[in-house]
């Protein structure tokens, strides 16, 4: 995230005011930073949702959220997968290598997502929510090989997607407290890191 996808921002943030010029829009600041916190916020709120849902005492099996909020915690995450499809085909990489770390890093994002909403949806999830979710990575690939959009869109669509990314990796991919080691996260840290640099 810090490495790769925030200073990514920056440059999607002076495309954006190179295309806005003289615009009203012009003279909002940080408009690709604003962005990623509606981004941030979206996934937030959905995150929040689920948890209400899961607390409250109309349902019959608390460990699982509403019907409801599962159609739309799913359909958030179908968009967000069938962007990270579509992102992926305009992604520019320098090197072969760099494609390999950028998979695997998408990679163990996918997974630690699967895992946290079969966490909030248990069986529901299993019947339906990963052929969805598979299924819009696919999707957004496809329309990404048969359609191109514009740069503005492109460092619009990354800027949202980076929000969403900040929120699962903070919420899901670092460990609890209780299971959590200093010592190998920032191993893990200066280790990605150096990869990505070097790449």
């Amino acid at each position: 995230m810090f490495v790769h996808l925030l200073p990514e921002l920056n440059s999607y943030q002076e495309q954006l005011e190179a295309e806005l010029g003289d615009s009203i829009w012009h003279y909002a600041e940080h408009h690709i930073y604003i962005v990623a916190l509606i981004g941030l916020a979206l996934f937030y709120g959905l995150e929040r949702m689920v948890t209400v849902s899961k607390q409250t005492d109309k349902l019959k099996n608390p460990e699982a959220a509403g019907s409801g909020v599962f159609w739309l915690h799913i359909s958030s995450f179908f968009l967000y997968n069938a962007i990270i499809g579509y992102l992926l085909i305009r992604e520019e990489y320098e090197s072969p290598l760099g494609m390999l770390f950028y998979f695997l890093a998408l990679g163990v994002h996918f997974i630690t997502n699967d895992r946290s909403l079969r966490s909030d949806h248990k069986h529901i999830y299993d019947k339906y929510g990963r052929l969805l979710l598979t299924g819009a990575i696919i999707l957004g690939w496809f329309i990404g090989v048969l359609t191109e959009l514009n740069e503005v869109a492109i460092s619009i669509l990354n800027a949202f997607i980076a929000g969403g990314i900040v929120l699962n990796v903070l919420k899901e991919e670092l460990p609890e407290e209780k299971e959590s080691s200093i010592g190998s996260f920032l191993l893990g840290a200066a280790g990605y890191t150096i990869l990505l640099l070097l790449v």
